[in-house]
């Protein structure tokens, strides 16, 4: 059962964005991009989930819901514009890996705000059933997620609407550039 529960299907998630910041900070120079395109992959799809699933049952169920996800939210949206600018600028932007730091100790604070204020009180506040059936919604929603960040997507609205035009076109581009040998 536990793999199936929301909450400890995202706890795991966190373990494995810690792990991939960890790839990304020991990968030798020529595997860098390509360990920190996983990475942004994981955390957009991470995020772009919790938006759709977890947040909008927190708002409803929980005591203070509205303001625990509007303190995630506003944590999201700084990760989010910290994972863009350094996708946008690249790995051999001098600032990298000061800017890498930077997104991880924010990546890391969310992660500790959301177990704590967050999927703590969901846990208590939901039976195992409604975990397991956010649970498989997740993992649906991680499959029409967008793969690279994209500001203003954090709502769950704006992510149905937008995102899944958008992830559909954004791996059709990868698979073409595979096809094609590029990056």
């Amino acid at each position: 059962m536990a793999e199936h529960d929301v909450i400890d299907l995202l706890v795991a998630q966190h373990g494995r964005i810690r792990d991939l910041f960890d790839e990304v900070e020991q990968a030798p120079p020529d595997k860098v991009e390509a360990a920190f395109a996983r990475l942004t992959r994981m955390l957009s799809m991470h995020e772009t989930a919790e938006e759709e699933i977890v947040h909008p049952y927190a708002r409803r169920k929980l005591d203070n819901g509205p303001g625990v996800v509007a303190d995630r939210l506003r944590e999201e949206s700084l990760t989010r514009r910290l994972l863009q600018d350094l996708h946008h600028d690249g790995v051999d932007h001098p600032r990298f890996w000061d800017r890498l730091a930077e997104l991880r100790a924010a990546v890391t604070a969310h992660a500790r705000g959301e177990e704590r204020y967050e999927f703590a009180r969901l846990r208590a506040r939901t039976t195992p059933v409604e975990r397991r059936a956010m649970g498989a919604a997740l993992r649906a929603a991680e499959g029409l997620a967008t793969i690279r960040p994209h500001a203003g997507a954090e709502s769950a609205t704006r992510n149905l609407l937008v995102g899944t035009p958008r992830a559909v076109a954004e791996r059709a581009r990868d698979a073409i550039r595979r096809a094609l040998g590029r990056s």
